[in-house]
């Protein structure tokens, strides 16, 4: 079933797949700020929800355009493990938001990982988004394709923005 999902359905939709990944989420951003989710009856930075994904052995990568502000920063020092076992790639030219799912869903629109673009603010200070939702086989193929193109520095060679980059691949 693939869905359109507009506004705030982003953040029921989509970041409550998160919670349920088994063994694989690979999230590509263009921006990425200091984005609290609902864990239990808590809310708390989604770098805590990433860090207990880990611990289950869920392999996370993160694609992300820019080095993230400070408040990232500081709950990114909150979680060691982290530091350690997220999978990341700085690519400047990252402009994509797509999140999959287990290799079996994907989101693929236009939030970045932000909470005025996928996180818990109302409705009156969140951006207006729209997304597809999908999980259909082949449109979760090319998502997949095209992460993993970036994540293995397929066009780093020809890149005319490397001089940007702070992680070049290859």
């Amino acid at each position: 079933m693939t869905s359109y999902i507009s506004n705030s359905d982003h953040y029921k939709a989509v970041l409550s797949r998160v919670k349920s990944v088994k063994q694989i989420l690979w999230i590509g951003t263009a921006d990425i700020k200091d984005l609290y989710v609902e864990i239990g009856k808590e809310k708390k930075p989604f770098l805590a929800l990433i860090a207990q994904l880990i611990r289950r052995g869920v392999e996370v990568r993160l694609i992300h355009a820019k080095e993230p502000g400070p408040n990232f920063r500081e709950d990114f020092d909150k979680y060691p493990l982290l530091f350690e076992h997220l999978e990341r790639v700085l690519c400047p030219r990252v402009h994509f938001k797509m999140l999959v799912f287990d290799g079996k869903e994907a989101y693929i629109g236009s939030a970045n990982l932000t909470g005025a673009g996928i996180g818990m603010k109302s409705d009156n200070k969140r951006n207006f988004e729209a997304g597809i939702l999908a999980d259909d086989p082949q449109i979760v193929e090319q998502a997949m394709n095209q992460f993993d193109e970036v994540w293995m520095g397929k066009h780093c060679k020809s890149c005319k923005r490397r001089e940007y980059c702070q992680d070049p691949v290859k």
